[in-house]
């Protein structure tokens, strides 16, 4: 039998070749059987530009029928699946191709090409054009044959970054990816007639391995919108029953005076994930729709780690317990693990886990107990019934939309501004985004603007990364040990942007 996780989708299309997959906005569908054939064409077009077993493939692209197919297409020929965000600027990709050391990258035919050549790197163009991948995935015969992989051989290396800024891979493995996508069917009760409304990004693992994963397993069709739009959702809402989004999905939802029960007439489930849900947007929506928000945990380099109950009582502010075949704690410094109600970091051991960090040997095993625990970063407590909270994280970690932003990496850039002599970069609470990313410098000179930072950034870095609001001080708090006081600084903007209803 084997490993490869393309097979195991491979045997769910074969049986399920007439039934929808992916259904777009546009009107237009296709079937488990195209699908598959456009998998196999690309495969074909993979393995002409070099692509072989354990080779990375690199892809920033937008959302389309056509990236589903080549992340399944590298997965068929044993390639390693490399997602970006469509955000990051062409400086950030440098970085990326520099560490990945890709075969092939694919970028959309509107990015800006790469500047100078890669020894051994293909550059291709993810559209409908001249000279496009999508041209020649037309033109090539379709390869239906599965690569030969073990289940611990890498499938994909998702980018998330550390405190220090800079960025790590996260190896994820076949068992990793096909085991969580097991478990959350189980967990969730995936059924036959069950669709799936997916508004969420592929760069991301919540899009990509946590939503497609348990649709494509099932055989199940996907209603497959570009990005979160309210207008849309709701349009498709009713034909829908499963719908997976960050918490911004949920406030935006209800800011829509229109939105109401009729629109989720034939929902049965609405998860939530990648930040934390605010326990007034819990009760909000349970009043406003009649449904329970499922809550649930996971990282990168976890996919999915707890959720809260498809049966039984879905409690506000939990991530619920913890999954099949996976073992949470919540532990002290050395690792013991601590009794239910105290508070310490979370820990997670099971075949969700990933293999470590791409080519950081020393980082891996700083993260990893010796009893193969891996250290989260996470802060959390525990009842006595098992089910987890998250009261904190350890680390300065931002979550806006969905995303996250790491302090180091954004300060590190503004630092280089030279009307800042320094900075500190903190998330406070926001209505639509869960939290809002705020830079709080001291000016060299004269004040320190927000649309002079934002110029300033402009092209090198993401958007999302981008600070909202910049405030001006004349020195940042530190304790004796000369270290910032970023909570101090939370708390006293922590109203920066108003009052949060819901």
């Amino acid at each position: 039998m084997s490993g490869n996780f393309a097979a195991d989708l491979e045997t769910v299309f074969a049986a399920h070749g007439s039934r929808p997959a992916l259904r777009m906005a546009d009107g237009e569908s296709w079937t488990y059987s195209d699908l598959a054939e456009q998998t196999a064409r690309l495969a074909t077009v993979l393995v002409g530009a070099g692509v072989a077993p354990g080779e990375r493939v690199l892809a920033q692209v937008n959302k389309t029928p056509e990236a589903v197919a080549l992340y399944l297409a590298t997965l068929q020929v044993g390639g390693v699946y490399v997602p970006l965000n469509s955000a990051y600027t062409t400086t950030e990709v440098a970085y990326f191709l520099a560490d990945a050391q890709p075969r092939v990258f694919v970028r959309d035919a509107a990015s800006p090409a790469l500047k100078g050549e890669r020894a051994g790197l293909a550059e291709l163009t993810l559209g409908r054009g001249d000279g496009s991948l999508v041209q020649a995935m037309d033109a090539a015969q379709p390869c239906f044959e599965v690569a030969e992989r073990k289940g611990d051989d890498l499938a994909a290396l998702v980018y998330t970054s550390g405190t220090t800024g800079r960025s790590k891979g996260a190896m994820l493995t076949h068992d990793n990816i096909r085991s969580n996508a097991e478990a959350l069917r189980q967990c969730w009760g995936w059924r036959d007639d069950d669709v799936l409304l997916h508004a969420l990004p592929l760069f991301h693992v919540h899009g990509l391995f946590i939503a497609l994963h348990c649709a494509l397993l099932g055989g199940t069709p996907t209603i497959f919108l570009p990005r979160f739009d309210v207008r849309t959702v709701k349009r498709h809402l009713p034909e829908s029953t499963v719908m997976m989004g960050v918490p911004t999905f949920y406030t935006r939802l209800l800011q829509d005076a229109d939105f109401n029960r009729d629109h989720c007439r034939g929902m049965r489930l609405f998860i939530s994930g990648s930040a934390p849900l605010t326990e007034s947007t819990f009760d909000a929506w349970q009043a406003r729709t009649g449904h329970c928000i499922l809550e649930r945990y996971g990282m990168s380099e976890t996919i999915i780690n707890t959720s809260n109950p498809l049966h039984g009582e879905r409690v506000a502010g939990s991530v619920g317990f913890a999954l099949p075949g996976v073992a949470v704690r919540v532990a002290g410094e050395g690792g013991e693990p601590l009794p239910p109600g105290e508070v310490g970091g979370v820990e997670v051991r099971g075949e969700n886990v990933f293999k470590g960090y791409w080519r950081q040997p020393e980082k891996t095993a700083q993260e990893f107990r010796s009893d193969g625990y891996f250290v989260t970063g996470d802060l959390g407590v525990m009842d006595a019934e098992g089910r987890l909270s998250i009261v904190g994280r350890a680390r300065d970690l931002v979550i806006s939309g969905g995303y996250n932003v790491y302090p180091k990496e954004v300060e590190a850039l503004i630092d280089e501004l030279d009307a800042v002599d320094e900075s500190a970069v903190i998330g406070v609470p926001h209505s639509d985004f869960g939290e809002g990313v705020v830079a709080v410098v001291v000016p060299s000179g004269d004040p320190v603007s927000t649309e002079q930072v934002t110029a300033f950034l402009k092209d090198r870095l993401a958007r999302f990364k981008q600070p909202k609001r910049v405030i001006n001080v004349e020195a940042l708090p530190r304790n004796s040990m000369g270290k910032v006081q970023k909570n101090r600084l939370r708390k006293q903007f922590a109203a920066l942007f108003g009052r949060v209803p819901i």
